[in-house]
């Protein structure tokens, strides 16, 4: 035997699945430090059964599982497969290979599996033991573990030598013998106290045995007088209820008399109403008529007086219209006023042309003046000049030129400071340009990142939406499937029958049974309740297979006092063809047999009892039926049964076990469906889950890009932000050094120029002859001279321009004024025009109003007539309606009179309702009692011990019967009362009656015999399990001695070579006993 493969599975290091191959021999694994070589051997250790994590160098199991790296997650399990092997049947198994495997997951569960067949650790522990292997066989030497073995302690050295004898396998069967054996001494000591027990308990209870005899007998006297007494109560009621019955027929029938009455009014009372309501719209309708045409003759006398008056007014003379201007002395005067105004437009003209050369006049002279002034001051400058002296403007020329000099250097500075800025904002510019290129495809893709954001979110809301859906469904799924396994359990409480019926079901030495009949049979809901009725006490019955099995089960309900029981004999001969299996059925009825499906068993029984038994729906039908074929037993759907000879029916009464059974039977299917429904639910609401879960993540990641997205585009505009200031800076800065250059270059124009003056002035002066008085007065008077021609001329250009201004205003006085003289002329046509056209209408409208007047006279004579009429029909539908509302007044109050009457009769019905019900309650109590007191039915309890039937003597026991005394005496209420209270007095004479006491002592006497026994094979158990013991002891003693003597022979060969020059053995401490020695 040699291991031949071991393969790894997530365990420690080994993360992928891993297969290690060895051969006969020495198998050596070499590696650098961190390799695994150690986890090689740990994995041995570890499928062998290594339950230690210490052992194993980890803190927790948990550790041996792949914790995972950087590059890869960690994984749920760990496992390892051992190959062995087998050939040589080293392994006290069939088989040449042998697999032993461990599996490990990560939430603590653990599995062990022999050959891939799933074992527990104790199997693979045994299987090992006789090899040298296993967890607690020392066969894999670790790191430090030489030096423990060569240290060990005496027993420790034992411990070795056994455990590569396999002596561990013995001493563990030796253990749990002993364990047996201490366990069974508990067993013996507690048997033998209940033995002792059982035997003190069995003299008292024989003594309340014997008692117990005697109370049933009393017992059985007081139940006789009990029963007779309550079947006499209940006779006695039942008689009271059908004399109250009797009556109730009576009031009903006089309450139906007067209800048929009250129909018939009332019927009267609707032919009046419909005949009054037919009525009342022509009595409407003529006084309405009356009404409209005395309106109509009102509007018409208000329109024959309207038109008299129109006419009147029409007729009298029109009043003449005050008189105008001709039209045509309009015209020639707009003509007249057109030809001024052309003249004044050539007025106007020729004043504009003398003001335009006024202007012109003015202007020259103005210039000359102007010039003539220019002169003068320069001479005078030039003057000055001269006084001042021509080293002053020297100056002044040298200083204005140094300012020109340094205004163009700083004009020079400032061009270049204002390229460079310029440099910068374009710059600036063009970056923010790109950047916003980079933000519009950005923006773009956020775009993209919000829609799938938004997708994800809607998937998630979704997924969401639905998991709560099907966690919703599942819930009331979960309630439905309770709801009808709790409906299920009760219906089956229901169904475990506590009277005759459930006795003989739960009797188990009883032979013959088949079943419950509501158990056998099977009915659709809708024949359910005609089925029931139909079977009667059958359908809570129990079913047998023939009469000599019904008579066993009477005999067994007879002495069991288990109370009765129906029957249904199954092998029953079959029913002849009964009415109604060969003649054709009236319309509606169905054949009870044909409805019900039952086992071949009880087949023909079924059918005896459904002989001549036919379903229809309703009342009405059955009667239709039974009246057609009175031999037919006719059942209807709501319960009612219907014979020539007998019926029943009414309201609804408590659930036969057949409708229980259905009703159970439909619980059962419900439950199934809501259960089927609910794993369906479970798996889908599974998957949504993990639908719900898929979408999370991608919500999850679509946000993660969004906002990586958002981090991306605020960087973008903080970029942007800061190139905006830059290009704002440098432009605003090159806006400041153009001014400052626009201002420099106005000082150096304005330096240039004074330069120019003031070097043209160092000119002149250096050029002017000393004396310039002539000059002077020669310039002075020349400007005079231009001034006072300009001043002339500005004269003569005002005058043009008033003369300009009075034609103008003459021509705006006369302009329009022939439009609106020739409007006056048309107005004054048109005038004309629609005086002579009303003059013709109220010719027209005259004519009219008389034609009116005269129709309205005729019409009011033919009005007056139809008045007259319609008055007449008038009063004729008042009359009538007046008679009928007598008429329906009186058919009214005795409708109510009758009303009344059916209220009353209504109300003696419900209180004798009550008095019957209250009498039916005492009845059912009675009945009650008879059932839970003394198990019988009241119908047989009244049959059984009526007043009618005679009571039997029964003689006190010990008492010789008499030939001649009569066996029973008729039924005297007052000697059974006084009989029952000395029964009971008798009982109590015998005071506190265990009536479970011979059951218990036949019990204990049982229990006692069966716990004797117990005790005797334990004596025997105990006897084999010592032996066994005294045989491991022997086989310890052998294989001990066997191991020690090789030990000891090879350790006397071995130590040598490890050890050389040295020499050592083994000795045992006390040879005799191989048992304890060490």
């Amino acid at each position: 035997m040699h291991l031949k493969t071991l393969t790894l599975r997530g365990f420690k290091s080994f993360a992928s699945a891993t297969t290690l191959s060895f051969e006969p021999g020495i198998t050596c694994v070499v590696g650098p430090n961190g390799s695994g070589k150690s986890n090689v051997v740990d994995a041995l250790a570890w499928v062998m059964g290594e339950q230690g994590a210490k052992s194993l160098r980890g803190g927790t199991m948990e550790d041996v599982i792949f914790a995972g790296t950087a590059g890869r997650p960690p994984l749920g399990r760990a496992e390892v497969s051992l190959t062995i092997d087998n050939t040589d049947g080293a392994l006290p198994i069939d088989y040449t290979e042998v697999s032993i495997s461990r599996t490990l997951f990560r939430n603590g569960g653990s599995e062990y599996a022999i050959n891939g067949r799933s074992c527990r650790l104790l199997d693979i522990q045994e299987l090992l033991s006789d090899t040298g292997m296993g967890r607690e066989m020392h066969v894999i030497v670790g790191q430090g573990r030489l030096d423990t073995v060569l240290r060990a302690t005496p027993e420790e050295r034992r411990g070795f030598i056994e455990e590569a004898a396999g002596v561990l396998k013995h001493r563990r069967r030796k253990e749990k013998a002993l364990r047996k054996l201490d366990a069974m001494q508990a067993n013996l000591t507690r048997l033998a106290d209940l033995t002792t027990e059982i035997r003190r308990q069995l003299g008292p209870l024989g003594r309340q045995a014997e008692v117990a005899r005697k109370a049933a007998v009393v017992q059985t006297d007081v139940r006789d007088a009990r029963a007779r007494l309550l079947a006499d109560d209940l006779a006695q009621l039942t008689a009271a209820m059908a004399q109250e019955t009797a009556d109730e027929t009576a009031l009903l029938a006089r309450r139906e008399e007067v209800g048929t009455e009250l129909a018939t009014t009332r019927d009267q009372l609707a032919t009046l109403e419909r005949a009054a309501a037919e009525a009342a719209p022509a009595v409407t309708e003529a006084g309405e008529l009356w009404y409209r045409l005395s309106a109509l003759r009102e509007r018409l006398r208000g329109t024959s007086s309207l038109a008299a008056d129109r006419v009147r007014l029409l007729g009298a003379a029109a009043p003449e219209r005050s008189g105008g201007q001709d039209p045509d002395d309009l015209v020639a005067q707009a003509a007249r006023v057109r030809a001024a105004e052309a003249e004044l437009g050539t007025e106007v003209d020729l004043a504009r042309a003398a003001l335009e050369g006024a202007v012109t006049a003015r202007q020259q002279a103005e210039a000359v003046a102007t010039e003539a002034e220019k002169a003068l001051a320069s001479v005078l400058r030039a003057a000055a000049d001269r006084r001042e002296g021509v080293a002053r403007l020297a100056g002044q020329v040298a200083a204005r030129r140094s300012r020109v000099e340094a205004t163009g250097e700083e004009i020079g500075r400032l061009r270049g400071a204002h390229a460079a800025a310029q440099r910068r904002a374009e710059e600036a510019t063009t970056q923010f340009a790109a950047l916003e290129g980079q933000v519009a495809g950005a923006e773009e893709g956020e775009e993209g990142l919000d829609a799938a954001h938004e997708t994800a979110a809607d998937a998630l809301e979704t997924a969401t939406e639905r998991v709560g859906d099907l966690t919703e469904r599942l819930a009331e799924a979960e309630r439905e499937r309770s709801t009808l396994t709790a409906r299920a359990e009760t219906l089956e409480l229901s169904l475990s029958r506590k009277d005759g019926a459930g006795a003989l079901l739960a009797a188990d030495g009883l032979r013959g049974t088949i079943g419950s009949v509501a158990a056998l049979l099977s009915v659709d809901p809708r024949d359910e309740e005609a089925v029931v009725a139909a079977l009667g006490p059958l359908a809570d019955a129990v079913a047998v297979d023939g009469v000599d099995a019904a008579v066993d089960a009477i005999r067994y309900l007879r002495e069991q006092d288990a109370g009765r029981s129906g029957l249904l004999v199954g092998s029953a001969a079959p029913a002849g063809a009964g009415p109604v299996d060969d003649l054709p059925l009236p319309t509606g009825a169905d054949r009870a047999v044909d409805l019900v499906r039952c086992p071949p068993a009880v087949r023909d029984a079924v059918t005896a009892a459904l002989a001549g038994v036919v379903v229809v729906d309703d009342l009405a039908t059955a009667r239709a039926v039974l009246g057609a074929r009175p031999d037919l037993v006719v059942a209807t759907r709501t319960g009612d049964l219907l014979a020539a000879h007998r019926a029943s029916g009414g309201s609804a009464e408590a659930p036969s076990a057949l409708h229980l059974q259905a009703a159970l039977d439909q619980a059962r299917s419900g439950a199934e469906q809501a259960q089927a429904l609910a794993e369906r639910l479970r798996f889908e609401l599974a998957g949504a889950r993990d639908q719900q879960t898929g979408a999370r993540q991608a919500y999850q990641e679509t946000l993660d890009r969004l906002n990586e997205s958002d981090a991306a585009l605020a960087a973008v505009a903080e970029q942007l932000a800061t190139l905006g200031s830059t290009a704002r800076s440098a432009r605003a800065e090159a806006e400041r050094v153009q001014q400052s250059l626009d201002a420099a270059e106005r000082t150096l124009q304005e330096d240039t120029e004074a330069l120019a003056e003031l070097t043209e002035r160092l000119a002149a002066a250096q050029d002017q002859p000393a004396d310039g008085e002539d000059a002077v007065a020669e310039r002075t008077s020349e400007r005079d001279r231009t001034a006072a021609l300009a001043t002339a001329a500005r004269g003569r250009e005002t005058d043009a321009r008033l003369t300009l201004r009075t034609a103008e205003e003459r021509a705006r006085a006369l302009a329009g004024r022939a439009d609106s003289l020739e409007r006056a002329a048309a107005a004054e046509r048109t005038a004309r025009e629609r005086a002579a056209e009303r003059e013709r209408a109220r010719a027209r409208q005259a004519a009219v109003a008389a034609a009116v007047h005269e129709g309205a006279r005729r019409a009011l004579l033919v009005l007056d007539e139809s008045l007259r009429r319609a008055s007449q029909e008038r009063d004729a539908a008042e009359a009538a309606r007046a008679e009928r509302d007598q008429e329906l007044a009186a058919t009214r109050a005795r409708a109510e009179a009758l009303t009344a009457q059916l209220a009353e009769l209504t109300d003696v019905a419900h209180r004798d309702e009550v008095a019957r019900t209250q009498q039916r309650l005492r009845i059912e109590a009675l009945a009650q009692r008879s059932v839970e007191e003394l198990g019988i039915d009241p119908e047989l309890l009244v049959e059984e011990y009526g007043p009618h039937q005679p009571v039997p003597v029964v003689l006190a026991p010990g008492t010789e019967p008499d030939p001649e005394a009569p066996t029973s005496v008729p039924y005297v209420r007052e000697q059974q009362e006084k009989r029952l209270r000395a029964a009971e007095r008798a009982l109590a004479l015998l005071g506190r009656v265990n009536p479970l006491a011979l059951e218990e002592f036949a019990a204990l006497e049982e229990r006692h015999k069966f716990l004797t026994d117990q005790l005797a094979d334990l004596k025997s158990s105990r006897a084999d399990l010592l032996q066994i013991v005294r045989e491991i002891d022997e086989r310890v003693e052998q294989v001990f001695a066997e191991a020690y003597a090789d030990t000891a022979a090879a350790f006397e060969q071995v130590f040598p070579r490890l050890f050389p020059g040295g020499e050592g053995r083994l000795v045992l401490t006390e040879p005799a006993d191989m048992l304890t020695t060490v």
